[in-house]
């Protein structure tokens, strides 16, 4: 059992409860026992004083693409178009060492940046470059965070007209099938479970109709989760209505692809019929703000999502369009951006951080289990230190949170096990992390340099 006492909580609850001065017990089972304010019941076990720290609910990262930091810092100046061609052929050599200690940097990165559970969407399989998804698997092992790996694919090459080179694409029957294994081989549909897959082809410019209709299918059979970039730039935009004739959003809607089973990545262009059959069918949107600054897609309309009560969660993105990947740093940058679009008014603290984390949840199915500090819920928890000199003057905890310089995370537990303690990975080791993420950024550029 774990007390946390002396703390600032914010529950994220139906309420939004806040306590001051509270306390969040943990149980042997891994999951909440009791929240509330005040002094904590008198129970035996580890006690864990809070003072000067708020305690949220762990923070839920629902769009990113791990392999991507063995190639940050390229192609600094494009647009996701020209970022795409330029970074597909690197890409296409891609094998499951270089995987394993990008995932491995981008999710011991991630939990110290205050995230427990985190997806990834994976879509690149080169023929000789062995399981890369079974890679980033034992990453997120190694660091023990909860995960959501999505088995993507792409099966529309540039001779069909698409945008990924033809040596990179799969054919759609392999897609398929390799995706119904995943599913089989992986994917715990139990509540506390520490990996569930999703269905993830990539996106409506490298992936066919029939594998966008035929992965939709296959989720539905196996009761698994959707999800793809969908409504990202102009460029996207202009790709469906010239080969498709409509738009991205009514693309999906003619695939099946939107539901309360789905989640999309991205969904910057959406006009306010897009809005309004996101919110009528409960599909959701995985909003990410610094990649979409950093590629100079746009602002999603996250004031307009909310109010259609699309369910609306936090991603960092691919590491190679948001160098940063900070999890916790999100919180202000959606509260920003929102504000950018419709000022003060249009997202507060509180809002940005239940888009991290309820919202995520939400997401990613998990809604039951994760994403507030509830008793009965799963003991996913940060523990964040608020009382260094960077947030020294700001009372308000969840606001020094939100609006102050990234904040330590003194305790990070996932299902009632540590995994960052004072700021230190439990389970892994950073600097081993930052070395081998290192040797795989020079071994896969000199693979794609001698191709």
């Amino acid at each position: 059992m774990i007390i946390i006492e002396n703390v600032a909580v914010a529950t994220v609850d139906d309420s939004d409860s806040y306590h001051a001065d509270g306390h969040v017990v943990v149980g042997d089972d891994g999951r909440i026992a009791a929240v509330g304010a005040g002094t904590a019941p008198t129970a035996e076990g580890r006690r864990v004083n809070g003072a000067g720290c708020l305690v949220t609910p762990g923070l839920i990262n629902t769009h990113h693409h791990l392999y991507q930091w063995a190639t940050r810092g390229l192609a600094v100046d494009e647009t996701l178009f020209g970022w795409l061609r330029t970074l597909y052929p690197i890409w296409g050599r891609l094998d499951a060492e270089v995987v394993g200690a990008a995932a491995g940097a981008g999710l011991g990165w991630l939990a110290l940046s205050g995230c427990t559970t985190s997806m990834d969407h994976h879509y690149v399989f080169p023929r000789d470059g062995g399981d890369v998804l079974e890679a980033e698997i034992e990453a997120a092992r190694r660091v023990g965070l909860r995960f959501h790996p999505t088995r993507g694919s792409m099966d529309l090459g540039q001779k069909d007209g698409g945008l990924p080179p033809d040596n990179i694409v799969e054919s759609t029957d392999e897609a398929l099938i390799a995706t119904e294994k995943a599913i089989d081989r992986w994917h715990d549909p139990s509540p506390d479970a520490m990996l569930q897959i999703a269905v993830a082809p990539c996106s409506p410019f490298s992936v066919t109709e029939r594998l966008m209709s035929e992965a939709a299918q296959l989720a539905r059979r196996k009761g698994v989760r959707l999800h793809t970039h969908l409504a990202e730039t102009d460029d996207e935009e202009d790709f469906c209505r010239e080969r498709f004739g409509c738009t991205p959003t009514e693309y999906a809607e003619r695939l099946g692809w939107l539901g309360d089973d789905v989640w999309l990545a991205h969904g910057v262009h959406l006009d306010d019929s897009a809005i309004a059959k996101l919110g009528a069918t409960g599909t959701g949107v995985a909003h990410c703000p610094s990649s979409n600054a950093r590629l100079g897609a746009g602002a999603a309309r996250v004031r307009e999502l909310l109010d259609h009560r699309v369910p609306v969660g936090l991603g960092v993105d691919g590491s190679a369009s948001q160098e940063a990947s900070h999890l916790g740093e999100e919180l202000r940058q959606a509260l920003y951006t929102a504000r950018t679009r419709g000022g003060p008014g249009a997202l507060n603290a509180r809002e940005s951080l239940r888009l991290g984390t309820m919202g995520g949840a939400r997401c990613l199915g998990r809604q039951d289990d994760l994403g507030s500090i509830e008793a009965g819920k799963l003991a996913d928890l940060v523990v964040w230190r608020l009382d260094g000199l960077g947030h020294a003057g700001i009372e308000d905890r969840l606001a020094a949170l939100v609006l102050g310089p990234a904040a330590p995370v003194e305790l990070a537990l996932v299902g009632g096990r540590p995994v960052v303690e004072r700021g230190e990975l439990v389970h892994a080791d950073a600097e081993t992390l930052a070395r081998e993420a290192a040797r795989a950024h020079r071994r896969l550029m000199d693979k794609a340099r001698h191709a």
